[in-house]
């Protein structure tokens, strides 16, 4: 085999030299072909000769080329997650996600990269088709998302935390809302709660179009309204601390009836809660709030604590990189559809309905 990648000018600890393949091979008593073997992991050996070689590398100074590497594997052993941080803010719940999908991928043997670019297309493929990644990973996905034909029609690897309207013949996992919002509106019917309303962020507030948990939500939050005989409501606030004071200042005057706020819109869910309280709303003696697809983090962050559906973050960031590195490793298994519901977990924001006598 030929001394493709090796050369490397390495200060090492017996000489300032370039440090090749064969002079590891001279050193470690073994043919050149075996160092490339163990340096780009492209043909199993032996754990004593891997030892060897990998002795006579520290002792020479040579590292491994990580693009050699993956050139000689045909595989580069990296996932890119596309979070569309342009359109879409951070929060701890976002981070629950990063977090468990990085660990997942260690434990796999690979390196997940987050790439926080715009929801564009053009942006999507300049990273899928730069070879650099084996798969991608594509968050915050929109009901009619143009990154997921445009990655259907090129060569990489991809799959889903979120669905598109359309998710058939997709591998995604996804927060099941349905069932979150039905959930969240039984507890607060079962308290006597008659006049709802939802206020979600992803939607009509000018950055993002068909967002799929907004609009799922919504769905599902006028469906469960319907069939209940209960009376609904939504609205848009934008995410942020300072336009959710604002909202909670004038909600009071704008639904004078409404006793169950339901919230997803974990940046503005703090703000809401101090306007509330700015114009003499208390919560949740007169009105009952649910955080939804939220965090302890930002439960906590409002006084009181809010009550919330903790998102499942953690679970869907590690069953993503299973997702998708299943398609890059065994394309012609079966496309994964999962849906996990939120979990209710107690705070200090929800009440019998108060009495209108």
């Amino acid at each position: 085999m030929m001394d493709s990648s090796a050369s490397r000018r390495i200060a090492s600890p017996e000489r300032s030299v370039m440090v090749t393949m064969r002079d590891v091979a001279a050193r470690a008593n073994v043919s050149v072909a075996t160092v490339s073997f163990v340096v780009n992991g492209s043909k199993p050996i032996s754990s004593a000769t891997t030892a060897r070689v990998e002795q006579a590398m520290r002792e020479l100074g040579y590292r491994r080329n990580p693009v050699g590497a993956a050139l000689a594997r045909g595989r580069t052993k990296i996932i890119g997650m596309l979070y569309p941080a342009l359109q879409r803010p951070l929060s701890g719940t976002v981070g629950g996600f990063f977090t468990s999908a990085t660990a997942r991928a260690r434990e796999r043997g690979y390196q997940l990269v987050l790439w926080p670019i715009s929801n564009d297309s053009d942006e999507t493929m300049a990273l899928a088709d730069t070879g650099l990644v084996d798969g991608v990973l594509l968050m915050e996905v929109q009901l009619n998302d143009s990154r997921v034909p445009a990655l259907i029609a090129g060569r990489t690897p991809f799959a889903l935390i979120g669905r598109t309207a359309e998710p058939e013949g997709l591998a995604y996992v996804d927060v099941d809302f349905a069932a979150t919002v039905s959930s969240a509106v039984a507890t607060l019917t079962d308290l006597g709660h008659r006049e709802f309303c939802l206020v979600t962020g992803g939607t009509r507030a000018g950055r993002f179009e068909a967002h799929g948990p907004a609009e799922r939500s919504r769905s599902s939050f006028l469906t469960n309204m319907e069939s209940a005989g209960l009376r609904g409501s939504v609205r848009y606030c934008s995410e942020d601390s300072s336009e959710g004071r604002a909202f909670g200042r004038t909600f009071r005057d704008e639904h004078p009836e409404t006793t169950a706020l339901l919230l997803l819109n974990e940046h503005a869910a703090p703000g809401i809660v101090i306007g509330l309280r700015d114009a003499g709303v208390r919560v949740p003696g007169d009105l009952s709030i649910i955080s939804l697809g939220s965090s302890s983090h930002m439960a906590g962050m409002a006084d009181p604590a809010l009550t919330f559906m903790r998102s499942p973050a953690d679970e869907l960031g590690r069953l993503g990189v299973d997702t998708i590195i299943d398609r890059i490793e065994n394309p012609e298994a079966e496309l994964a559809a999962v849906l996990l519901p939120c979990e209710m977990v107690p705070g200090q924001s929800i009440a019998e309905a108060p009495s209108r006598g």
